[in-house]
């Protein structure tokens, strides 16, 4: 475990989050079963680190009942609700501070809904690239590499995915951008929880995602 990554898991430990190592992100699907029982039911938020990481492969295996929005013939809007019934939610983060911030920006926001309320356990992966020092940097980082990225990926008419930065990237978390399919809508912040063990972290030393 590099000193970065140690930083990252103590102070999230601090804010009463509990971490997980993974060395590997080959080793992080073993992770997932160790942390969340078999035939549990499941979901998940949009995530290309879910991807990058093996764990969704591990979710629409059968291992886990998978409340899988994408699936042919389901309302996803009916599956959004039913998330916040689940026994875990998995998803990434655009950014972790190194005092133990979890930062998230989201559009249709059934994501950062579901990090905030609902589910009995909230599983966060994220990978060494994730990290940034502070706020200003969890919000820089998703002006420049995660929004744009991300718009480009979901085929999106908005500047960031043209310019490949926010059209307003010294601008405030949510001002400037005009654009009607803009994925920068929610903000949110999780910097403590309440209740120990709702929100696991498994932080690995390989780069996932955007």
């Amino acid at each position: 475990m590099n000193e970065k990554i140690a930083r990252v898991k103590k102070a999230l430990e601090k804010n009463n989050i509990t971490v997980f190592y993974a060395e590997s992100k080959n080793d992080i699907a073993d992770i997932v079963k160790e942390i969340v029982p078999q035939g549990a039911l499941v979901s998940c938020g949009g995530s290309v680190t879910l991807n990058d990481s093996g764990v969704m492969e591990l979710l629409k295996s059968g291992y886990y009942q998978f409340l899988d929005r994408s699936a042919k013939g389901v309302d996803p809007d009916e599956i959004y609700r039913k998330t916040f019934s689940c026994d875990a939610f998995f998803t990434s983060a655009n950014a972790v501070t190194e005092d133990g911030v979890l930062y998230n920006v989201d559009g249709r926001s059934n994501r950062v809904a579901a990090t905030c309320y609902g589910p009995k356990e909230i599983v966060f992966i994220i990978g060494a690239n994730k990290i940034v020092e502070d706020m200003a940097g969890a919000v820089k980082r998703v002006k420049t590499v995660a929004a744009p990225l991300n718009a480009k990926r979901l085929g999106l008419d908005t500047p960031c995915a043209k310019l490949g930065k926010c059209c307003v990237e010294n601008g405030g978390i949510g001002t400037g951008c005009s654009s009607a399919n803009r994925i920068c809508i929610n903000f949110v912040a999780t910097a403590f929880q309440r209740q120990k063990d709702k929100i696991k972290v498994i932080l690995c030393k390989d780069n996932m995602g955007y």
